[in-house]
């Protein structure tokens, strides 16, 4: 094993690392000052990056973010090339950024003359439908790890998500239990990832590609798990309508579309346009409504209390201090009407969605 200095970008911040890599012949190691592990690269997946003639710069094939790796030391830069025995310096990757540079050139006359004719919004919604679910979920990885950068300020007293610790995981199995319910009612044709994260606010995002993020602040306001069922319906009603998928494509604009055009998001700045698009979700009183309406539709399909996600509005809208989600969204007695006369005359379910001691494990997930 060679070991020597280098410098890592992590792709999500310009901030540069001095870092310690070792180049095993398995695998090569990043780590930190204090010995810690950053990441793990296998050669395979090894691509030259243009650098000075004295510095080897590599990335990542295939990579959500535009991490990169600088090595100066040229007995750590041998040994890697004598490693990676796969890894082109010919230039190829090069010329294909230029033929991508062309591409996205064609893109952007013909982006351009779509906008003009429709405007970004009506182009937003005749082209969200036709994303591949495949590109959303490749884009969906990449906003998924900007989103968590900006959530997780590093200061909380455990790891950022939830039901990781031995004590957390009858929390996150109980949750698991909910969301398999909700997940095989719903039958998206993507899978869904929930999590529950450290975050104070009573608030919860989803995000492009099956992303779904639950605040503590949430579990921790709401009064049944019928009302966080609901949360989670209206949630997954955006995921279902493409919503995040059309937000980010108002907000980036053609920045995104060249992305769907090409499948080809290791652009670091419509990522970070989308993280914020998304975090921000100010939603129009349309698309607030269908969710609205898909929530209480699979709330009826899973035999959950149909009226939870109305009372949690009710909450919301009487301003009970610390509520935050949806405050951003268009919210009036009408939507809350809206929502139960979705509900009908359906009766109370006989039963919680969740046993009184798997809702206690559940409020419990953060420990």
């Amino acid at each position: 094993m060679t070991t020597g200095p280098a410098i890592y970008f992590d792709g999500l911040t310009s901030a540069r690392h001095d870092v310690t890599v070792e180049a095993t012949p398995e695998v090569l190691r990043i780590r930190a000052a204090d010995g810690a592990e950053i990441a793990e690269w296998r050669y395979q997946d090894l691509r030259h990056q243009s650098a000075p003639d004295h510095v080897l710069r590599l990335g990542r094939t295939g990579d959500t973010v535009l991490a990169r790796l600088e090595v100066h030391d040229p007995t750590l830069a041998h040994t890697i090339d004598e490693h990676a025995d796969t890894l082109d310096r010919t230039g190829a990757a090069e010329r294909r950024v230029r033929t991508r540079v062309i591409v996205w050139s064609f893109a952007a006359a013909v982006s351009l003359v779509l906008v003009g004719i429709f405007g970004l919004p009506a182009l937003a919604d005749r082209i969200a439908p036709l994303v591949p679910l495949s590109v959303e979920h490749k884009f969906g990885l990449a906003v998924d790890a900007q989103v968590r950068s900006m959530l997780n300020p590093g200061s909380s007293k455990g790891p950022f998500e939830c039901g990781l610790a031995a004590v957390e995981k009858p929390g996150r199995a109980a949750l698991d239990n909910l969301v398999k319910r909700m997940e095989t009612a719903a039958g998206l044709p993507i899978p869904l990832k929930v999590a529950v994260v450290r975050r104070a606010d009573a608030n919860a995002i989803a995000l492009p590609g099956g992303h779904i993020y639950v605040f503590q602040g949430l579990i921790n306001r709401t009064r049944s798990a019928d009302e966080l069922a609901g949360v989670i319906a209206h949630e997954i009603g955006h995921v279902a309508n493409r919503d995040g998928t059309r937000s980010v494509l108002q907000a980036a604009g053609l920045s995104f579309l060249f992305g769907v055009l090409l499948g080809d998001f290791t652009g670091g700045g419509v990522v970070v346009i989308a993280a914020r698009s998304v975090m921000q979700k100010a939603y129009s009183r349309e698309v607030e409504t269908a969710a609205d309406r898909y929530g209480v539709r699979l709330m009826g399909k899973i035999g959950g209390d149909v009226r939870a996600f109305g009372s949690i509005l009710g909450r919301i809208a009487g301003g009970e201090p610390g509520i935050s989600i949806l405050q951003n969204h268009p919210l009036t007695k009408d939507r809350i009407a809206a929502v139960n006369a979705a509900a009908g005359d359906a009766p109370a379910p006989a039963q919680p969605l969740l046993t009184p001691a798997e809702w206690a494990d559940l409020k419990q997930i953060c420990g």
